[in-house]
């Protein structure tokens, strides 16, 4: 479920929509949860959760809370600097750099996220939790804690 929205070349990946029913008086009421990754596919990754009596609503202020929370993620030939363990909840997703050629090895939620920020060789695997929303967050968190070689010798002032 990829499109490109035009809006400044983000590729937008809806991970989930959640239906919600409310019963009241004349029947069930029901509202909608979008789950939304979204990126440049050049190192810049957002996610957005948005709610709504319709989906396309629900996706809507998804994408535009995905804009609100971009995150500028190091990318070193198409895959990532390090292995990185991200944690959310009960959900834990490993992020394992991987040689040219390798492609996405991931599940739904953690391959949107990865596609999206523009990496095209890794290896990944979750533990604990299934929910997507929390492997998109646990996703999110593991890219948040990468770092460039330059980034830790600069940070810690010395040569590596």
């Amino acid at each position: 479920m990829a499109k490109d929205s035009g809006k400044g070349g983000f590729v937008e990946k809806v991970v989930k929509i959640k239906r919600c029913a409310a019963v009241v008086k004349g029947g069930r009421r029901f509202s909608f949860a979008a789950m939304v990754v979204i990126g440049d596919s050049k190192g810049r990754v957002g996610w957005g959760y948005g709610k709504a009596n319709e989906v396309p609503p629900s996706v809507q202020k998804a994408v535009k809370q995905a804009e609100r929370k971009m995150l500028e993620v190091p990318i070193v030939d198409g895959t990532i600097p390090h292995q990185v363990i991200g944690r959310f909840g009960a959900g834990q997703v490993i992020l394992v750099p991987a040689h040219p050629g390798t492609g996405v090895i991931a599940g739904a939620s953690v391959r949107a996220v990865c596609e999206a920020v523009g990496l095209h060789d890794v290896l990944t695997k979750s533990f604990g939790s299934t929910n997507p929303v929390v492997l998109v967050k646990a996703t999110m968190n593991a890219l948040e804690q990468l770092r460039t070689k330059d980034e830790i010798q600069r940070l810690r002032g010395v040569a590596v």
